[in-house]
């Protein structure tokens, strides 16, 4: 591979795009958040292997959903990840099979069912969880925690702007659930 993009630090440098009229700020963002998805693709890849060897990186991302918000109802968890009926029902009976998962009755609905974490999930969640927070720690080295603070904001609008909803309930009320 060549020399590293982000050697200079701001990426606000003039380029083969200057006097072109493209806004070099949003450029930059572009080139950073596609390393930065890059990167994350493949450390939801690993995380999901350690949760266990046979667990699909799109599922870790169902984990952590349901780890936070607790038990939701499948057609939530689908339009809030954004896939189909079908692919939330594969996703959810593999995750059956490797018992980190469970359907229980909704006590709200009772023809309808909730799915939650076992506590094996659970637990294999939390260990990847812990690991991965560490990382991040030594990664971030060296700033201080406002600045952490002020990226996890930033971030955190950014997503806000990018969805629809704030977490998977949210979804039942649009989708006619």
């Amino acid at each position: 591979m060549g020399a590293d993009v982000h050697e200079s630090g701001t990426g606000s440098e003039a380029g083969p795009t200057a006097g072109s009229g493209v806004d070099q700020e949003f450029l930059s963002l572009e080139r950073e958040l596609a390393v930065f998805l890059r990167r994350a693709r493949a450390a939801s890849g690993e995380m999901s292997r350690e949760v266990h060897p046979d667990l699909e990186a799109a599922a870790y991302g169902l984990l952590v959903c349901l780890d936070e918000w607790g038990g939701q109802r499948a057609t939530d968890l689908a339009a809030y990840i954004g896939v189909g009926k079908a692919t939330m029902s594969r996703q959810l009976r593999a995750l059956e099979d490797l018992g980190l998962v469970m359907r229980e009755q909704d006590p709200v609905d009772g023809r309808a069912f909730r799915i939650n974490l076992t506590e094996e999930g659970r637990e294999r969640l939390r260990k990847v969880r812990d690991a991965r927070r560490a990382t991040y720690v030594r990664k971030l080295d060296g700033w201080d925690r406002g600045e952490v603070a002020e990226l996890a904001r930033l971030l955190h609008q950014f997503n806000a702007r990018a969805a629809d909803t704030s977490s998977p309930s949210d979804t039942s009320s649009q989708s006619g659930d």
